[in-house]
């Protein structure tokens, strides 16, 4: 499971920040700037998204939904039967299931720890990338640009980041690791700067009366 959110938030983040100033072709420079720039505007992003995991050779196929919601480093994520609330210092992974809270450090050394604005550097370097095709999805014109990792150790074969040409948005993000498995998540909604209280983002004891706290600072 840790894994598979570690996979998300790669992917959906990259979906909601874009790629600033990776992009060498000047088409997709351009268009990667556009993105970069409207999504800075915005006071909050939430999104509701599928994602899905399939891996051929072993018979893996797994769909899900989830939503996020973004201001800011903060987020709250709701996502196969989790939540995770981050408020800029501390990470609240809720396990309903289980009845179990984590709470731990943003160690802001730490280059697994992900945060949108980490998101905004994260893909600048490491990449070999090129203008992809264009595909009409629905009505809806998706350019795609195609990213190779450098890396040799890289465990992904490639990312497709797909952009709605219209609206500018992000509309999909596919990653392609080596050993065949495909994770991709599809915006199913994209709203921006919607009414958020002050404790959207704090976390608060008293609503889990009986769960068991497991700090790991």
């Amino acid at each position: 499971m840790k894994f598979k959110i570690q996979i998300l938030f790669s992917l959906l983040f990259t979906l909601i920040i874009g790629f600033q100033g990776i992009a060498q072709d000047k088409r997709a420079k351009n268009l990667l700037d556009e993105v970069t720039s409207k999504v800075k505007s915005y006071d909050n992003i939430a999104i509701d998204f599928k994602y899905s995991l399939q891996n051929l050779k072993e018979n893996i196929n797994q769909e899900s939904k989830g939503n996020v919601l973004l201001q800011g480093n903060n987020y709250v994520l709701n996502f196969m039967g989790i939540t995770k609330i981050f408020d800029g210092k501390k990470v609240y992974t809720i396990v309903p299931e289980d009845e179990e809270i984590s709470i731990s450090n943003f160690d802001e050394s730490d280059e697994s720890a992900i945060t949108p604005s980490k998101m905004l550097t994260f893909f600048n370097k490491g990449y070999k990338y090129s203008w992809d095709i264009l595909q009409n999805v629905r009505g809806r014109k998706i350019q795609y640009i195609k990213l190779i990792p450098i890396s040799s150790k890289d465990q992904r074969k490639e990312v497709l980041l797909g952009i709605d040409v219209q609206t500018k948005n992000i509309y999909n993000v596919i990653e392609t690791g080596k050993n065949g498995t495909k994770t991709t998540i599809v915006v199913n909604s994209f709203k921006t700067n919607q009414p958020v209280s002050k404790n959207q983002f704090t976390f608060v004891k008293s609503k889990y009366p009986n769960y068991y706290i497991n700090n790991l600072d």
